[in-house]
């Protein structure tokens, strides 16, 4: 495969601090009380609003939700994150293979690309597609169909790597191939379930799996 798509939080980053801590604060202004960090843990990895859904209902006060989540990520959230061992080694020799590495997140793209640019590895993605500030594009089907459309590629052509099942739900959607990867937030028996057609638990597994 010459095209790879990599997740962000839990493949690349493990960003379980700042995408909690800011759910929390969120919450906290919302007058809400704050879930176990077990629970906050598992809203990495789905789209932002759909995680706020169950709690808050009301499609309103959801927004405002966001709002407040996005006012602490912007100032110190972002940066809330350290890229996982291994991986910076693995993907400098993917990038010297000749593939094409991308990053396909449910984060907002600017918050995503902000991330990528300051990422030690990040200069060698050739492209970053996230979710659109009003959730019109936030679910891996959508953001791995603009990835493709921006690169003009076709799916027999591409991985997705990820961490969740969404990653491996929208891989399949679109008939591509789906590796799980076990340092972040999702379990094997979820990747699994989900149909990866594979499942690493170390980064340097990607390379002999890729070649």
């Amino acid at each position: 495969m010459r095209e790879i798509f990599f997740d962000l939080d839990g493949t690349l980053i493990d960003s379980a601090v700042g995408i909690t801590r800011c759910a929390a604060y969120a919450l906290e202004r919302m007058g809400e009380p704050v879930p176990d960090d077990a629970v906050l843990r598992s809203w990495i990895g789905p789209a932002l609003r759909e995680s706020f859904r169950p709690l808050l209902r009301d499609p309103e006060r959801i927004e405002q939700a966001v709002g407040f989540y996005r006012e602490r990520f912007e100032a110190i959230g972002w940066s809330e994150h350290t890229p996982y061992p291994g991986l910076a080694e693995v993907i400098a020799e993917l990038d010297s293979d000749g593939r094409r590495l991308s990053v396909v997140t449910a984060k907002n793209e600017p918050y995503a690309r902000r991330i990528v640019e300051h990422l030690p590895f990040g200069g060698v993605f050739d492209e970053v597609v996230g979710a659109t500030w009003d959730g019109s594009r936030s679910h891996k089907p959508d953001l791995i169909q603009e990835m493709l459309d921006r690169l003009g590629v076709e799916p027999r052509h591409a991985v997705m790597i990820g961490d969740r099942r969404m990653d491996i739900e929208g891989a399949r959607h679109h008939g591509m191939l789906g590796i799980g990867v076990l340092w972040g937030f999702g379990t094997e028996q979820e990747l699994r379930d989900a149909g990866a057609s594979h499942v690493v638990a170390a980064p340097t597994e990607l390379t002999t799996l890729l070649s």
